[in-house]
């Protein structure tokens, strides 16, 4: 008896240990196999789904993401494949995870004209950022914060902007004297984007920042660099597609970083106006003077009920206001610039207008910005060239059916390629070549009014585009009155698509005072 009690408390001692390990064994092989089989199934669904789009071939697990390299060659590839597959093609991010790229504006109608929501994956990478603001958030919610917005963009609220505008570029371009003196080639982007920054503080939110001449890095500018790369990093690595996972990762705390970076540089632009409007004097000498800027109306708002916007609610809009209101600016500014350099008959034609209109002015005023129309041409071209924003996408909550009479099953993801649209051959003639002509009045006419869009188009439109165009044309008008812009054959950028389109290489020129044009 003895040895069996001994064999029998071996046993217990060191082999149920291993029945355990057996049988924790054998439910993790179960729940392995259940999940591998709904995403089979999932995914043999949507390939069904997908039947009608024909798209480029993908790999049956990373699907295109190994297409996208990352070295300035994915937005070519974008038109390459538009040109094999007309009007739209699937892409896939993943075994499940599959996006209708549109890249025709006879699609882009369809989408656009529609209310469908944005869509609840990219976007959301997002949100932790700037909060559920106008770019995000949708339904009631999304109606009632465009229309309590809305009046910050009235005609009288822009106007006193554009001397604002003047002021922060005369910043930039008198910092790019050095350049001038010895033609040196610098990189645009960065100056560019500080001074948008510098504009956006002064027009939306009255805040004189010494952001363009104080030394050293602009933290915000960093923390805003970061975010985009990071944002996009989560979006092509699939293990980042969890939150728990992103949240635990290197990447995950640099973005957490970042974001506390951005939240407190807006919270301190909120806290500087709440505490001005305490002062009853400051208030009714604002009112008085009418020139009540983008916080004001965020923070004096009221709905049909009275009922005003949350602290949460502000801070969302500026942070989606501080980001859209100066990095897609930049971008496209950079990118004018760009242009404008490598086409010197057209930069020429440019300032000749804008000498005329000036009449020897130091400055542009409000009245002047609509008085160029060739210079505002060539902004559109290169916004067509180069969108600040080369994508945006919705999700459909049913499913949708284009004019073809191809439909796309409901909860799937539609992206619209602005970069794609742009350059699509079948809409535009030579669709590379920078060609201004494209937009005198009789010629835009005879397209659909989806082929460019780079502000988007439809209820969801930007609402800040008559903002941006302002200064767009307030710092060409500028740049072009003070400096001739030059090539620089020995750096030719290589665009990215980030939130807003970037060169892994920067965007390069050289300039010359214009007194020493030869």
């Amino acid at each position: 008896m003895e040895v069996f009690d001994y064999l029998e408390d071996v046993t217990k001692r060191y082999l149920e240990p291993f029945r355990f390990y057996h049988v924790f064994g054998f439910v993790c092989i179960i729940y392995i196999a259940i999940t591998l089989t709904r995403v089979a199934l999932k995914r043999k669904r949507l390939m069904r789904e997908f039947e009608q789009f024909p798209g480029p071939p993908a790999h049956w697990l990373f699907g295109n993401v190994n297409d996208f390299l990352q070295d300035g060659t994915d937005l070519e590839r974008i038109t390459t494949w538009g040109e094999k597959y007309p009007y739209a093609f699937p892409l896939w991010f993943g075994p499940t995870l599959t996006i209708l790229n549109i890249h025709h504006p006879a699609y882009v109608k369809t989408i656009l004209a529609s209310t469908e929501p944005k869509d609840d994956f990219g976007y959301r990478f997002l949100t932790p950022w700037i909060g559920e603001g106008l770019l995000v958030s949708a339904g009631q919610r999304w109606f009632r914060h465009r229309r309590l917005l809305t009046p910050g963009f009235h005609y009288d609220i822009l106007k006193p902007y554009v001397k604002l505008m003047a002021d922060s570029a005369k910043v930039m371009l008198d910092k790019w004297e050095a350049y001038a003196k010895t033609e040196e080639s610098f990189e645009l982007f960065q100056h560019v984007s500080l001074m948008t920054l510098d504009s956006i503080l002064k027009c939306a939110f009255s805040c004189h920042s010494n952001c363009q001449t104080e030394s050293g890095s602009n933290k915000y500018i960093q923390a805003v660099y970061e975010l985009c790369d990071l944002i996009n990093i989560r979006f092509r690595m699939l293990p980042y597609h969890s939150d728990i996972i992103f949240h635990l990762s290197p990447h995950g705390y640099r973005y957490r970083r970042a974001c506390t970076i951005a939240h407190n540089h807006t919270e301190e632009v909120i806290r500087k106006r709440k505490e001005a409007l305490t002062n009853e004097k400051e208030q009714q000498f604002s009112q008085k003077k009418r020139n009540l800027d983008f916080l004001d109306i965020l923070l004096c708002a009221r709905d049909e009920q009275q009922q005003g916007l949350s602290d949460e609610d502000i801070r969302a809009e500026v942070d989606t206001f501080m980001f859209e209101g100066h990095d897609t600016t930049a971008s496209g500014l950079a990118w004018i610039l760009y242009a404008l350099a490598n086409n010197p008959e057209h930069q020429k034609k440019c300032r000749n207008e804008i000498q005329q209109v000036l009449k020897g002015k130091d400055s542009i005023d409000w009245e002047d910005i609509n008085k160029i129309p060739y210079t505002t041409m060539c902004i559109k071209e290169s916004l067509r060239l180069y969108p600040p924003v080369p994508g945006m996408s919705r999700k459909v909550t049913k499913p949708m059916t284009f004019f073809d009479g191809r439909t796309v099953p409901g909860g799937c993801i539609v992206g619209t390629s602005v970069y794609g649209i742009h350059r699509n051959a079948t809409v535009w003639e030579n669709p590379h070549v920078f060609d201004p002509l494209r937009f005198l009045p009789e010629n835009t006419a005879q397209r659909s009014p989806h082929a460019f869009v780079p502000f988007s188009a439809g209820s969801r439109n930007c609402i800040g585009q008559n903002f941006a165009m302002n200064e767009m044309k307030v710092v060409v008008a500028l740049t072009l009155k003070k400096y001739i812009l030059i090539k620089d054959p020995d750096h030719t950028p290589k665009m990215i698509p980030r939130l807003v389109l970037r060169s892994i290489n920067g965007v390069n020129i050289k300039i010359r005072f214009i007194e020493n044009e030869p």
